[in-house]
């Protein structure tokens, strides 16, 4: 049994404006918080507060603060929420709570949650701005499951968001559960004894029709002088900005002017939800003016029905919904005549009155909080991904699996399960990947990115041998070196490694030492004979040469790479093996990536071509007749004109990634695209052993895939394969989204009509 417990707790990450914040979302977010904790304890709440980093506030109970208008504290918040392994993410939804234009730095926030996204849209426009319809849109489309609080906010998210309708849950907003008819103790406390009272409580502003109220309260007050109106609620902090108490002096001068300034009683507070329990329990009649039609959900009118009070509104969403079946009464928009008589017919009627109250609170024992409660744990139980579920290719994985791999000297190269493993020392191939990975990690904090930055980039230039003009490659956990020179294809990566932070270092001075660097060692660099130490070279080049495009050197060390990889290709093929060797090796698809890259930036289609159709060749050897990848295992290397598919290893399924996005680059084509997320896929247990080897949380990666499973141990070169494949899959998705309409000319045109190679 205690097991069982166990498994059924659960963990969510909530998102939204949050007390002590004074508007109506942050009290909502914090009702979530406060009920399920009360009503089910086994679901734990990590709260994530929007603030203004201009005027924080104080919070209690959060796991952290997301700064609305940072862009940066955006992608560090979705990597804290992936690295905690929540089984969910609540998301509050309204335009004006989210930095950018109408609040689109939304879109890029959900787009690196890993887990399933649950979204409660609190405005849900029937005629959106075009920008508005896409924000929403994209939020429906990344939603596992959407709460509304009314049946036509879930009309209108299917037929105008095209949200299924099988995710859609309506759960009407909660109210709090006290005993009906306590209205003569609540006026004795605030001496209103004797009095009918009517209120209406809110943040004040022109949208909410107080004006129609305060016109209509003449005819009230004339036939029944024991009323008071009060209007309970502070004036709207962006009005208040503007104009100061502008608004409210308005409406006081309107009340002198109708002579009814005796009969308005002001509250000029936004009061904690108990004490306004109290002031609504005060009240006989509660009034909502609102002229606006759309807004779907209303807490105060859900609190005044749940405690039986007499609601007179206009008939917006809400109140359409919630008071129908006589629970309350609805009156045209805009009308001081039609508020006055309805007011006026349930006064000259306190039967009529009574009558209503008690069919409000039978209306709201449907909404009480424990109701409320039960809706949003079974919204959570529905949301969570069963095992298996493949994260959206958004995601952003976690970083504490390379940093626990790491120590001021550098990244380990090996691990016994999650344990680095001292004994293996370091390398330079892993370090150069990590200083790559910190050129593109998001949400990392700058300090701490620019640190472990540092960290590799020691690594990489302490290797360099300036006596023979090479790099190291082994170094043991005392930092002695185990070498004079390194392989041929470790110098190849570290030189890839600085191109690469030459063009995407975040600050100039990563990118200065980058380029002296990366000059001193390019002349070595080109005499490198092997295959894949020239690609290696060649792709370092490319990165060079994209960031300062006159450079001679780059120019003609991507030249010299292109004809030798060509010239390979010649004299290898033949009619069933389209390759530049007899055999197959590990990291392949980097030799044609190498090729379409450097043609693509000297103009040359020959090379482009080649490149693109021996990438054709080996992306179809290494995707299983199923449509799984399946890399070439390393028990093939060494194999003439053949592969086997085990030990199958990360490093291949991001070679498949990054060559693929280089084609994609080359051609438009789409296909290009599903070959990444195939062996993206691979990661998540679409394999020959269905094994999930990456974990989003932490960053890690298992070591690979053998005939029994997956190897358990996670080493730098498997997590690194890993984090690096997702940058380059969120830099596909980036440039089909930039080129959505395609390029029909040059490379483009001459290559649309290429298809996968069949695996022989």
């Amino acid at each position: 049994m205690a097991h069982h417990a166990h498994r059924s707790l659960r963990r969510i990450a909530l998102i939204g404006n949050f007390v002590p914040r004074k508007c109506g979302i942050a009290t909502f977010t914090g009702d979530v918080f406060d009920k399920l904790r009360e009503f089910h304890p086994r679901i734990q709440v990590d709260v994530y507060a929007l603030d203004d980093p201009a005027s924080p506030l104080a919070y209690q109970n959060i796991a952290g603060t997301i700064a609305w208008n940072d862009p940066d504290s955006y992608a560090q918040a979705a990597r804290r929420i992936n690295e905690s392994g929540v089984d969910a993410v609540w998301l509050q939804h309204e335009f004006g709570i989210f930095g950018g234009q109408d609040g689109d730095m939304v879109s890029g926030f959900v787009d690196r949650i890993a887990a399933p996204l649950i979204l409660t849209p609190h405005t849900v426009l029937a005629e959106p701005s075009t920008r508005q319809h896409a924000i929403l849109k994209h939020l429906v489309t990344r939603a596992s499951r959407i709460m509304v609080m009314s049946g036509h906010s879930r009309d209108l998210l299917a037929s105008v968001y095209g949200a299924p309708h099988d995710i859609l849950q309506v759960v009407p907003h909660g109210a709090p559960d006290r005993p009906f008819g306590r209205n003569r103790t609540f006026k004795e406390q605030l001496g209103l004894e004797g009095r009918k009272v009517m209120m209406t409580f809110g943040l004040l502003g022109p949208g909410k029709g107080l004006e129609k109220v305060i016109e209509a309260l003449p005819a009230i007050v004339e036939r029944h002088p024991e009323v008071v109106y009060r209007i309970v609620g502070a004036t709207h902090p962006n009005l208040v900005a503007r104009e100061g108490e502008a608004y409210r002096e308005r409406l006081m001068a309107r009340a002198d002017e109708l002579g009814v300034a005796d009969h308005l009683l002001w509250d000029n507070r936004f009061l904690e939800t108990d004490e306004l329990l109290d002031q609504l329990e005060a009240c006989d009649i509660y009034v909502t003016p609102y002229p606006g039609l759309q807004q779907s959900t209303s807490g105060t009118l859900s609190y005044a029905v749940a405690l039986g009070k007499a609601v007179v509104s206009t008939p917006y969403l809400h109140a359409r919904e919630l008071l129908s079946d006589d629970a309350g009464i609805l009156i045209e928009p805009g009308s001081a005549p039609a508020i006055a008589q309805a007011v006026n017919h349930l006064l000259d009627d306190p039967e009529e009155l009574l009558a209503l109250q008690r069919r409000a609170y039978a209306r709201g024992r449907e909404t009480i909080w424990p109701r409320f409660a039960d809706g949003a744990a079974a919204l959570v139980e529905a949301s969570v991904a069963p095992m298996g579920r493949i994260p959206p290719a958004t995601a952003t994985p976690g970083l504490s699996g390379v940093l626990s791999m790491s120590d001021g000297t550098g990244m380990f190269q090996h691990a016994i399960g999650i344990v680095p493993d001292r004994r293996h020392g370091y390398c330079l191939d892993d370090n150069a990947r990590a200083l790559m990975l910190m050129n593109l990690a998001e949400g990392l904090d700058p300090a701490e990115q620019q640190k472990w930055s540092m960290t590799y980039a020691s690594f990489v230039h302490h290797a360099w041998n300036p006596d023979l003009g090479v790099f190291r490659n082994f170094m043991r956990f005392d930092r002695s070196w185990c070498e004079d020179a390194g392989s041929e294809d470790s110098n190849g990566r570290a030189l890839w490694a600085l191109g690469h932070t030459l063009e995407h270092a975040p600050t100039a001075d990563m990118r200065e030492w980058a380029l002296w660097m990366f000059d001193t060692a390019l002349p070595h660099a080109r005499k490198l004979p092997s295959p894949r130490s020239v690609a290696f070279t060649m792709l370092g080049a490319a990165c060079s040469l994209r960031a300062r495009p006159d450079h001679k050197e780059s120019r003609a060390t991507l030249a010299e790479g292109a004809d030798f990889l060509h010239r390979l290709l010649g004299g290898a093929r033949r009619p069933d093996w389209a390759w530049f060797e007899a055999v197959l090796g590990y990291d392949n698809p980097r030799l044609s990536q190498a090729l379409i890259e450097a043609g693509m930036l000297l103009d040359h289609s020959e090379w482009v071509e080649a490149g693109v159709e021996t990438l054709l060749w080996i992306a179809g050897q290494q995707v299983a007749a199923s449509g799984h990848f399946r890399p070439i295992g390393s028990d093939s290397f060494g194999t003439e004109h053949g592969h086997l598919p085990f030990d199958q290893q990360p490093l291949e399924a991001q070679a498949a990634i990054e060559a693929a996005r280089a084609a994609y680059d080359a051609t438009g084509d789409a296909r290009w695209i599903d070959h990444a997320h195939c062996a993206r896929n691979w990661f998540f247990g679409a394999n020959d052993r269905g094994v999930v080897l990456a974990d989003l949380a932490t960053g890690r990666c298992r070591d690979g895939i053998n005939p029994r499973g997956a190897n358990a141990n996670c080493g730098a070169e498997s997590i690194l394969a890993f984090q690096l494949a997702h940058y380059s899959v969120l830099a596909l998705a980036e440039a089909q989204q930039r080129d959505s309409i395609g390029d029909e000319s040059g490379f483009r045109g001459r290559l649309a009509e290429q298809s996968f190679a069949n695996p022989g």
